[in-house]
This record gives structure tokens, C-alpha cells and sequence, in this order.
């Protein structure tokens, strides 16, 4: 099963990403692609994989992205090859991906979950980019502009939550993760041949 996760820059969609995998050894997330320069913390192959701008236009050439999209300068990238390991064992995918490339995977793979997370407020929002303490006055500025319009897409996705507590957002993926699990599309097939 593929879930996606979007929500505005400092919305909270990598750190509950990190949270229920934590929870949760049995899901898997899929690794994106970017151009983008590494943050403090961050490892390469473990966060993202971070290449250059002539080997991400070598990749999309190849046809190696599912789904590619340029952000605020930087080229962000979803790996067939994530898929297809992901394919054919049980565990959920995870992947925490742009409105772009969200809705690019839900046309490429129609049962894909789509959830959005908002933020408690836009003053809240700016309080996170702040605190995080990677971009510049005016890049958060376009962060913030960049995310309303963002946030007019959520009508979009499946689900829709508002990030207020960490604890309380997991526990509402972790629901509907079960109850997309026993949706009859995914499990009709499988459960009749049990039966025969």
C-alpha cells in the first residue's frame, strides 16, 4: 500500500514520517531524490539522496522517477525502483511527497493513499520555519505564500488532518492505514482464494 503524506513546508510530514516508522518496522519509506543541498543532520541515503542538477536531468532522461518536480530552485524526485522494492511484500510504503507529486502517484497508482496534513494555523506554520532554523527570512516568506496555495489542494487528497499534536496525527494515520488495509479492493481477491 502506498501512503502518501503532504503538507506545507514545516507542516509536519517527515518528522511523523520518522515517527511511524519508528512505531511501525513493518512500513517502509520510500527515499526521494533531490538537488537540493544537505541540512545539518541529514545523511545521504538515509533522508534523501542527494545529487547533483546534471544527474537528477540524467535520471528523468533514463525515466527513472515515478514523479519529479522542481521546488523552489530544487528538483525532487520519487525512484521507480522504491516501487518495486516495495512491491509484492506486506508492508505500507510511505512516502512524503509535494501536492505535484502526490497527485502524479494517485494517477500512476489510483489505490494510493493520499493524506494531507495542515497546520494548526499560518502563524504556527512560520513559527516551525523559524525554529528550524534553515532558510532565510525571505525564503520562508515564499515558503508561507508557496503553502496556502498548496494548502487549496487538500480537497484533493483522501484525508485531510490538522497537525496539533504529534501523538494524536500518528495515531489517525495508524487508523486509517488499518482501515484502508480491509478496504474490499485490496483484500476481496486474496481472502476468496483462502476460501476456494
Amino acid at each position: 500500500m502506498l501512503v502518501v503524506l503532504s503538507s506545507p513546508s514545516g507542516g509536519g510530514k517527515t518528522v511523523t514520517t520518522k515517527l511511524l516508522l519508528k512505531k511501525h518496522p513493518e512500513f517502509a519509506r520510500s527515499i526521494s531524490v533531490t538537488t537540493r543541498k544537505k541540512r545539518r543532520r541529514e545523511k545521504n541515503g538515509r533522508d534523501y539522496y542527494f545529487v547533483n542538477q546534471k544527474e537528477f536531468r540524467s535520471k528523468i532522461k533514463k525515466g527513472e522517477f515515478i514523479e519529479w518536480a522542481k521546488v523552489f530552485g530544487d528538483y525532487y524526485g520519487t525512484a521507480i525502483e522504491n516501487i518495486r522494492k516495495a512491491e509484492g511484500k506486506k508492508e505500507v510504503l510511505i512516502l512524503t511527497l509535494d501536492v505535484q507529486g502526490a497527485l502524479s502517484v494517485k494517477r500512476k497508482y489510483p489505490q494510493s493513499v493520499l493524506i494531507f496534513i495542515l497546520p494548526p494555523s499560518l502563524r504556527e506554520l512560520k513559527k516551525r520555519l523559524v525554529r528550524r532554523n534553515t532558510d532565510r527570512p525571505e525564503t520562508i516568506k515564499m515558503r508561507l505564500k508557496f503553502s496556502l496555495k498548496e494548502i487549496g489542494f487538500c480537497k484533493k487528497y483522501d484525508y485531510v488532518m490538522v497537525n496539533d499534536s504529534l501523538k494524536g496525527i500518528v495515531g489517525l494515520i495508524e487508523k486509517i492505514i488499518i482501515a484502508e488495509k480491509h478496504k474490499t479492493e485490496r483484500t476481496v481477491d486474496f481472502l476468496l482464494k483462502r476460501l476456494s
